[in-house]
């Protein structure tokens, strides 16, 4: 495996009972790059990016991010297994699709929570990080804001500056404008396009096909548990391969995200 390779998933099969999730899925994303997931609901694309940092452990496969290795056919006990799987998640941030910030804090109290109790920063540098990264998403005149105050964009553009808080060497997006209205979106949208142009590296589920076509270098559609096709944006979008694709971004074009599209978490 190459020095440039961020993340590396193979062979991932996760259940739920009597539901096979993910089918023997393989996935590469190398620094740097900008990997969107789509697919229909059910296809296996949440599952698949909580698997990515081991907030669900897959039943069978490895997974590799940045030279460290879980092989999660083996044994799931023991101390070392437990902190390689802390290391993992520390360099892998999550945003989620609800925000899921603090209610009792305010927006840089959420940013810094992180970087004083996981990274052990002192409170005065993680305040002038929290600061800081408020001020890259647009928001340093919300730091003293608690969230019943902030807008749903709002909210959405703490997380990432909190997610960033953590310097993250992958941040890992679930649907991050699936809670918004639509006029909320794009604040969020050009938050991510503002990351994605620093180089930052990426795995972002979405519907938003505009967004796909601009920031993605690689397009990667599920459908019930398998990677069907992985193409870059301009073939993805013009000409793929697979009649589930074409028929799906067609319904897409037509009535644009919906409920029955959307992945529960």
């Amino acid at each position: 495996m190459t020095d440039n390779v961020a993340i590396h998933a193979q062979g991932l099969h996760k259940r739920f009972g009597d539901l096979e999730v993910l089918k023997s899925v393989d996935l590469t994303v190398r620094s740097g790059e900008v990997v969107v997931i789509m697919g229909p609901s059910g296809s296996g694309k949440t599952t698949l990016l909580r698997c990515l940092n081991l907030l669900e452990e897959p039943d069978a496969g490895s997974i590799t991010v940045r030279g460290r290795t879980v092989d999660c056919s083996g044994p799931r006990q023991g101390r070392g297994r437990r902190r390689l799987i802390r290391d993992i998640r520390v360099r892998t941030a999550m945003v989620f699709q609800q925000f899921n910030l603090f209610p009792h804090m305010t927006a840089l109290q959420n940013v810094i929570e992180g970087p004083i109790h996981v990274r052990r920063l002192p409170r005065s540098y993680a305040i002038e990080v929290g600061e800081r990264l408020l001020a890259r998403v647009g928001l340093s005149d919300k730091r003293d804001e608690h969230p019943a105050r902030l807008s749903g964009g709002q909210k959405q553009r703490v997380a990432i500056a909190r997610a960033l808080a953590m310097e993250p060497e992958v941040i890992l997006f679930d649907e991050p404008t699936s809670a918004l209205d639509p006029e909320l979106r794009a604040e969020v949208l050009q938050a991510i396009k503002n990351l994605a142009a620093h180089g930052m590296t990426m795995v972002i589920v979405t519907h938003e096909i505009a967004f796909a076509r601009e920031v993605a270098n690689r397009v990667v559609f599920m459908d019930k548990g398998y990677i069907l096709e992985e193409q870059s944006p301009s073939v993805f979008f013009s000409d793929p391969a697979n009649t589930r694709i074409r028929s799906f971004l067609r319904l897409m074009s037509d009535t644009g995200p919906h409920p029955e599209l959307e992945e529960a978490s």
